[in-house]
């Protein structure tokens, strides 16, 4: 597809739905990729694939095509600028509907220069050490406010956010919250760039339309921020949390799972 191919394909409207093998698929379904015989090197490369359907478009004559981002890509959170270096276009006969569970992720936030900012960061790494489905991804956002913003709108069932937060218990001390979204207010404005809140980045998102699906929080209370000039490791009391957050984080999803 050259460049002008694709920008009206841009102009186009999104459909809401596409009929492929298997069934009727939407924006946020994960298919499995099956190009067509005879294609080039890339869809021998592709073939077998999961992806994850960022929308449903019309070419200049009219012909629906399903753009997705391989789930095993590791340039999908790059937000807007993954266009269209990270999107592939495949007609609704070249991709094969997913019967799946439920797509989770689990998004470790925080500043590793921060002290105890850094506790969510370590808790996806241990995560990371760990096998589960198809359906969870986990991933290190650090202080990537962007990226994490336009993941919320991939049609996550639950998000999962890792951070440190203060609410004035003993540090080391272990937080579930579920935010009320609804009452986040919108804010379009740029994050810090050495800080990044689950307040903020869901303000963001909220502003940009992001956000889909549930969204949890576990939290732990720092001990330390580093000060004015920084500090890198985690406090003794938040160190010695990390093992029981990431228990509970599996423990999330196991329930999840098993309810949805």
């Amino acid at each position: 597809m050259n460049a002008w191919e694709w920008q009206l394909l841009e102009d186009k409207n999104e459909a809401d739905s596409v009929t492929v093998q298997g069934g009727e698929v939407r924006k946020g379904d994960r298919v499995r990729l099956r190009p067509k015989k005879g294609g080039d090197i890339l869809d021998i490369a592709l073939a077998g694939k999961i992806a994850t359907i960022e929308s449903i478009e019309q070419d200049y004559e009219g012909r629906l095509h399903v753009a997705v981002v391989l789930d095993d890509d590791p340039g999908k959170d790059m937000g807007v600028l993954r266009q269209p270096g990270h999107r592939f276009f495949f007609t609704p006969e070249e991709v094969e509907a997913i019967v799946s569970q439920p797509r989770i992720l689990v998004a470790g936030i925080g500043n590793i220069f921060l002290g105890d900012d850094g506790f969510g960061v370590e808790v996806v790494q241990r995560l990371s050490s760990r096998t589960f489905g198809e359906s969870v991804r986990v991933a290190d956002f650090g202080i990537r406010s962007y990226d994490l913003a336009y993941a919320l709108g991939d049609g996550y069932d639950v998000t999962i956010l890792v951070d440190a937060a203060s609410r004035g218990d003993e540090p080391g001390t272990l937080y579930v919250i579920e935010p009320d979204v609804i009452d986040i207010p919108d804010s379009a404005a740029a994050a810090d760039a050495h800080t990044m809140t689950p307040a903020s980045v869901l303000s963001m998102a909220k502003s940009m339309g992001n956000i889909s699906g549930r969204i949890m929080l576990v939290a732990c209370e720092p001990a330390t921020l580093g000060g004015d000039e920084g500090q890198m490791g985690l406090s003794e009391p938040v160190s010695a949390a990390v093992d029981g957050a990431v228990a509970l984080v599996v423990t999330m999803i196991d329930e999840i799972l098993k309810k949805m």
